[in-house]
């Protein structure tokens, strides 16, 4: 192509993909788009133009030992490549990358490595873990996931809740009605009972004034109140640890609001000095971040009483500037990815503004990546107020699910099996959309066996990994994949060629969903080879062939679900 168009190659690359796998006909297995090699805008070029120019190119084109067909498609040249040398190259270069198949394309050889720091999860201490905060829990660390395999540092933070009037509360809570043995014990559940039935009581002056008196304690660092709120901290976080393990997920770092109270301090001093400060009627500090000066949008950023609001994140963004001038200073990072639901949108859009007008221009490297709701979560006991209730919920249905089916093996810990293929189950389910949607929930379309679930997946992989623990796990090393000719083998091969691009698109855009319906494809293809290429009773050349097929099919299975935060399980 390169001699033919007179471009140099590096530049043929992206114009050049695999193409998708089609249950209803045979396809070739890569095809160049005409109008992105074409000079000039591809809209000046109508659709007849691009065709006519895709058949005078395939006709200056021959085949030779690599291409063995090549035709002309709707604005697509496409070629086939010599069927051995497909599955020879295909299936030595997954077995060859191994976890880094993939990864490793061209495709990514312009990509500048970086460090990231993702924030994501941060949940209330003392408040429900809602299932925002799961999502939260799971994108991130999907996008964490990917940016690590594809070489970048990635620096993990959980943004905890941990400050303001409402630990005022709670301490005069726990005082009434606290224990510390379950605060040892349980400190989640044990802080949020506290935390429900003084809320009750929440309306009482004395309880109003006592709730103020140690948060004002608590803001003068006086001794004993801020032991007791250190204590409610770090046993949470110590709590979260373990429950967070569970979910195969780790942070570099628990910050939280309570780090940046001076900070915001100096932020709002900084805003004044800038002239950016303005008063409202009221006395409230307001900064304005409208395109056109006129207020017709602004940012609250203090009280009237000149404390910075740090009630909630959806109203302060001073103590949101500090943490982000303050990550920028300790770690330098090329990019900053907040990821919480779609109704803080808002609140980032300002915040990455007030940054930009106090001079930060690194602001243009923040990105908020943001999803919409899901409905209808409830476990047996109603609804959702703890993380750990998803899981127990997830790995007591799946349990049973699993005691009820026929093909269930006698398997070694069925508990933590259940957990991997619920939390799979868990996964797939929101991940299959676009994060923006909402959703509805439901734990029975989740946990089916059958059709595009996390279950499926995982049970594709179980049995492609017995399928190597049966039939010989000697490595090979000559063997001779040129007899993989059949249209499901083709169909695996062409299929694995796709891997780098989907990786590709999920780098570009965030989105997990390019990943997992390209999982979800390599499952039922894989299904349909399992079912039409034995291994058991064939010669012991076709037998080799068709195990390396599998080897691969699996071995890229198992990558992709690891980026997608699933533990692959190999007995189910």
């Amino acid at each position: 192509l390169s001699k033919v168009l007179d471009l140099p190659p590096e530049n043929l690359i992206k114009s050049i993909s695999a193409v998708p796998v089609s249950k209803k006909r045979h396809v070739a297995d890569f095809q160049l788009s005409i109008a992105s090699v074409t000079e000039g805008s591809s809209s000046d070029c109508l659709a007849q133009d691009l065709n006519l120019q895709a058949q005078k190119l395939a006709e200056r084109l021959k085949c030779d030992a690599v291409v063995s067909e090549i035709s002309a498609g709707p604005g697509t040249v496409n070629f086939t490549i010599n069927r051995e040398l497909l599955a020879r190259t295909v299936l030595q270069q997954v077995l060859k990358d191994g976890s880094e198949y993939g990864v490793k394309s061209e495709l990514f050889s312009t990509v500048p490595r970086q460090k990231a720091v993702i924030e994501f999860s941060s949940p209330n201490i003392a408040k429900k873990f809602h299932i925002g905060h799961l999502r939260s829990t799971i994108v991130g660390n999907f996008i964490a996931n990917l940016k690590v395999a594809l070489g970048h540092e990635v620096i993990r933070i959980n943004y905890l809740g941990d400050w303001g009037m409402q630990f005022g509360l709670l301490a005069v809570g726990f005082q009434r009605f606290g224990n510390k043995d379950k605060l040892k014990s349980s400190p989640l559940q044990h802080l949020f009972e506290v935390y429900v039935q003084i809320n009750k009581a929440a309306e009482d002056e004395n309880t109003k004034k006592l709730a103020k008196d140690f948060f004002r304690k608590l803001e003068e660092h006086d001794e004993q109140p801020l032991s007791l709120w250190k204590q409610f901290r770090d046993f949470s976080i110590e709590e979260y640890i373990r429950i967070y393990k569970r979910l195969g997920v780790h942070f570099d770092e628990y910050s939280g609001e309570s780090f940046y109270q001076e900070k915001s301090q100096e932020v709002l001093k900084m805003l004044e000095d800038k002239g950016l400060l303005q008063k409202t009627v009221k006395g409230t500090g307001i900064v304005d971040v409208s395109e056109k000066k006129d207020l017709s949008s602004f940012s609250t950023v203090m009280r009237s009483d000149g404390t910075s609001l740090y009630i909630t994140r959806q109203v302060s963004p001073s103590v949101d500037l500090a943490a982000a001038i303050d990550r920028m200073n300790k770690h330098s990072w090329d990019t900053m990815i907040y990821v919480t639901d779609k109704s803080q949108s808002n609140h980032f859009q300002h915040l990455f503004q007030i940054l930009k007008l106090m001079g930060y221009d690194w602001a243009e490297r923040c990105q908020h990546v943001s999803f919409g709701l899901v409905q209808g979560m409830k476990t047996r006991r109603g609804e959702v107020i703890f993380l750990e209730d998803v899981l127990n919920e997830v790995r007591s249905r799946m349990l049973q699910n699993m005691a009820s089916t026929k093909t269930t093996k006698e398997i070694e810990d069925p508990m933590e099996t259940a957990e991997k293929v619920g939390l799979a189950a868990l996964i797939i389910q929101d991940f299959r959309g676009p994060l923006s949607s909402d959703y509805q929930f439901s734990w029975d379309r989740a946990l089916q066996s059958r059709g595009d679930t996390g279950v499926f997946l995982q049970y594709t992989h179980a049995r492609l990994h017995s399928l190597e623990q049966m039939h010989g796990n000697e490595q090979l090393t000559d063997v001779n994949v040129a007899c993989l000719q059949e249209p499901s083998a083709i169909s695996v091969l062409q299929h694995l060629l796709r891997y780098d691009e989907v990786l590709y698109r999920s780098s570009q855009d965030l989105q997990p969903k390019h990943i997992v319906s390209y999982l979800l494809t390599l499952s039922h293809l894989a299904a349909v080879a399992h079912k039409t290429l034995p291994v058991k009773g064939s010669t012991p050349e076709l037998a080799q062939a068709r195990l390396r097929l599998f080897q691969a099919a699996r071995s890229v299975l198992a990558n992709g679900m690891k980026l997608l935060g699933i533990t692959p399980v190999t007995q189910m």
